[in-house]
């Protein structure tokens, strides 16, 4: 299997190193930065020996290396800074990804594509409409983080293992997530029965303001140790057709009352991309959040330039 990263900094390197120790497939690491990509797929070779481990890893600045790629991670963009929303990457990173989209569009139109740019849910869709391609094989990483940083909230607040918890986000990923204590639970008892609905609400708050708080801590960049891990769990289920229920960007159509938008839902994924959307049986108020969510990122859209030709196949 061939899998190719896109972007070469922190998170794309770091998914790469990922990728090879899971021995998922044969990594083409590209970036436009010269040697960048080289030199990190060199240091990722020399690793092979120590960890007793023979993967395939490439670094090269030509995008066109994507050609016959089985699965595409799009990690390329700019990082939030300090006080940067998502939003506010919109109109720089809109453009970076529409190069790549066009670049894969012309050589790997078979792909799976992973994107991971930011702000997550725009970028998504954006990859859609220049790619025409179908949504069950583009979409976006997103809330599996989110839903990851839940449980880890959840876990130090109960003192209980992280590999108890089943966590669950939708939505945007960013301020307009919606983390589901409801469908969270601790061996399969819902967190509703351990916290009351004050404890519950603190760690709504600090799961929103997470990925925020840990930009504002480096100072010089965003989160890259988790997001690679959530970005290496989608692969994995696609190159294993493990068939695994995983939070991803989607595309919806007519789901949870949704239509034409990308945002964070809970997805059976496996060899062909999204397999099944599932979905949850939202609350009066769950689905309120959902929808104020969606409307956020929608209004965001109209922001985007679409090429003409561009057109989501549904």
């Amino acid at each position: 299997m061939k899998i190719s990263v896109i972007g070469a900094g922190n998170v794309g390197s770091l998914t790469a190193m990922r990728i090879a120790q899971e021995g998922l497939g044969d990594i083409i690491l590209i970036d436009v930065a010269k040697g960048l990509a080289q030199g990190k797929a060199y240091d990722l070779e020399d690793a092979r020996s120590i960890l007793k481990q023979n993967y395939n890893i490439q670094g090269t600045e030509d995008i066109n290396q994507i050609k016959d790629s089985d699965i595409i991670v799009v990690t390329a963009g700019l990082a939030r800074k300090p006080g940067m929303s998502r939003e506010e990457l919109l109109k720089k990173n809109s453009q970076i990804l529409k190069d790549i989209c066009t670049n894969i569009k012309k050589s790997a139109q078979d792909s799976i594509v992973v994107v991971v740019t930011n702000p997550l849910d725009l970028m998504t869709y954006y990859a859609l409409k220049i790619t025409g391609f179908n949504p069950q094989k583009l979409f976006g990483m997103g809330i599996n983080l989110d839903a990851a940083r839940f449980a880890n909230l959840v876990a130090k607040e109960l003192n209980v293992p992280n590999t108890d918890i089943e966590a669950c986000v939708i939505g945007s990923h960013g301020e307009g997530m919606l983390p589901l204590a409801r469908f969270t639970s601790i061996k399969g008892v819902s967190l509703d029965e351990f916290l009351d609905d004050n404890k519950v609400k603190a760690l709504l708050d600090k799961t929103v303001g997470r990925g925020a708080e840990i930009v504002s801590l480096l100072a010089s960049g965003s989160a890259f140790f988790a997001p690679s891990a959530a970005i290496t769990a989608i692969v994995k289920s696609i190159a294993k057709d493990e068939k695994r229920t995983l939070g991803v960007c989607a595309y919806l159509n007519g789901e949870y009352g949704l239509k034409d938008i990308c945002i964070g839902v809970p997805c059976r994924l496996g060899k062909n991309g999204i397999e099944k959307i599932i979905e949850l049986e939202l609350n009066k108020e769950e689905k309120e959040k959902l929808t104020s969510s969606a409307m956020s990122i929608r209004q965001l859209t109209q922001q985007l330039t679409y090429p003409p030709s561009g057109d989501v196949t549904a």
